[in-house]
């Protein structure tokens, strides 16, 4: 068996791309390899014709520079008297870090990773273009990159046999999100590439058409149609205007053409709404409704036709503390109906909800990121939690953290259709408050004739909210979905300030505003 060893070389300006190589290190020894982890410049460089595995890390600095600590390397590696297959014994992977919004975006790493090709290194997979503009920053790219990469080193180097990787050392607290990668149905693949005429068993190699141009990370190369299809496509969404544009120049039937060429006009907007975005019709189907054109795409434009499936956020429901080798979620199962025949399902939620551990492992690709809640770090902080359906997720994480440390001092305002059939952790709650560790209100708002909500309770327990909130200087969190809630609990609140603190509206409205900046009242909403 080839001797299981790694390299990892970063360039290193700031120390993110130092902290993401010494991550890959961790990474590296979880799956029994051993590893080295350097800077470029620490490293010498001529030893390099005799390695075997490398993962270079490197950010791009100033205007496309390369950073300090990789700048002998990089002088080196561009003489031009190196012999072209000088690597060529090198499988290598090259991982950039960088920000879009410089013209020269990831330029070091693209420069390294055609470099290296030049001097007869094999890459494992395409150049990892990480971006601090993106809404996740970086780790949006690398995540699902890394989980390729090791895919792709573990089969060059299985792991010895009777070992198992080492589980990994996952570190989250109260008010983190777990992202989750899901993928389209089995029969929704089976009929694109019916609809298509695609072998699903034909493998392709991905070239780029323009020299700078990136390739998609998440992609094995070579790679399948089903697994583009079923990994990579989002045949689930609703497709845009630019759909139906490029799709028309592809149309051979005159009928669909024009439909094609209407629905992606200025003129023909308020149809395709009533077409597409009203009904919430999937790409998939409008396909359907185009066949003459479908059969007519060409396979290479599949990547310019339809974006890629999008990684979904949800709050973590349990703490490290009380379930250490665990991450929890609550999840409702998105299904509903428009005015098609067939139920509008969310991507996510029903693919979780198919598996069926009782019929084996699943791979479920996920990541941890830092929430935008931050919980009180002193223990005889009082916290308020407002946390209607699915929104108590995050509140369940910090009540389960507050009560293995002993903190008491919880309250939380819980909010549902039916007591019957949406008080998510009843019991839990419930044993809490018989323990002290929690003051809880609920509001069912379908249990009665008046629609009770939330906010009302507020309301109905002012008294309590002001005292927390002025005496005892109480943290205020509220989660949910963010149509009018967020605003009611906002006016609830207000009303608060008001009856039993005596504030003015514009005062009690400043006094919100106020509580947000000082980081007291904090929110998380999503639509």
């Amino acid at each position: 068996m080839a001797e299981r060893k790694l390299l990892v070389l970063f360039g290193s300006q700031t120390g993110t791309a130092q902290d993401t190589a010494e991550r890959i290190g961790r990474e590296a020894k979880r799956r029994h390899f051993q590893c080295r982890v350097e800077a470029l410049d620490s490293y010498d460089v001529a030893n390099l014709i005799n390695e075997l595995l490398v993962v270079f890390v490197c950010a791009t600095t100033g205007q496309g520079d390369p950073p300090d600590n990789m700048k002998m390397f990089w002088r080196f590696l561009f003489r031009k008297n190196l012999p072209p297959g000088s690597l060529c014994q090198l499988d290598y992977a090259v991982l950039g870090l960088g920000d879009s919004s410089y013209p020269k975006f990831n330029f070091v790493a693209k420069k390294l990773h055609k470099r290296v090709l030049q001097l007869g290194g094999n890459p494992l997979l395409p150049v990892a273009l990480g971006d601090d503009q993106h809404d996740l920053g970086p780790d949006a790219v690398v995540d699902p990159w890394l989980l390729v990469l090791w895919d792709k080193i573990l089969a060059l180097y299985p792991l010895p046999p009777g070992l198992e990787m080492i589980s990994p050392d996952v570190r989250f607290s109260a008010g983190d999100v777990v992202m989750i990668q899901p993928q389209n149905y089995p029969e929704d693949v089976q009929q694109f590439c019916q609809l298509l005429r695609l072998d699903p068993d034909r493998r392709f190699v991905l070239k780029p058409t323009e020299p700078n141009a990136s390739l998609p990370a998440l992609l094995p190369q070579p790679c399948t149609i089903q697994h583009l299809v079923t990994h990579y496509l989002d045949i689930s969404c609703v497709p845009r205007r630019s759909f139906f544009e490029l799709l028309s120049y592809f149309s051979t039937n005159e009928l669909e053409r024009e439909k094609l060429q209407e629905f992606s006009s200025a003129q023909g907007q308020e149809e395709l709404y009533s077409y597409c975005n009203r009904p919430r019709r999937t790409t998939l189907e409008a396909l359907w409704d185009f066949p003459h054109t479908t059969c007519a795409i060409p396979p290479e434009y599949l990547l310019d036709l339809i974006p890629r499936i999008r990684p979904r956020a949800f709050s973590i429901a349990s703490s490290m503390l009380a379930h250490p080798d665990r991450i929890q979620i609550l999840m409702a199962v998105v299904r509903y109906k428009t005015q098609l025949s067939k139920p509008r399902r969310g991507l996510c939620s029903t693919w979780l909800a198919s598996l069926n551990p009782e019929q084996g492992d699943f791979r479920v690709p996920l990541w941890v990121k830092k929430g935008g809640m931050k919980f009180p770090a002193d223990p005889d902080t009082p916290v308020i939690m407002i946390g209607p359906g699915t929104g108590v997720a995050p509140f369940r994480a910090a009540i389960q953290e507050r009560v293995a440390q002993g903190r008491r001092g919880n309250c939380l305002f819980f909010g549902c259709r039916q007591k019957s059939k949406d008080f998510y952790c009843q019991a839990e709650w419930e044993e809490l408050v018989t323990k002290g560790f929690l003051t809880l209100f609920t509001a069912f708002s379908r249990d009665q004739e008046e629609k009770v909500y939330v906010q009302h309770r507020i309301q109905e327990n002012r008294r309590l909210v002001w005292e927390l909130l002025n005496s005892r200087n109480a943290h205020i969190y509220l989660a949910g979905n963010a149509k009018q809630m967020p605003a009611a609990v906002a006016e609830a609140l207000q009303s608060v300030l008001q009856l039993e603190g005596g504030l003015s509206p514009s005062e009690a409205e400043e006094h919100l505003i106020a509580l947000e900046r000082s980081q007291r009242f904090q929110s998380e909403t999503w639509s």
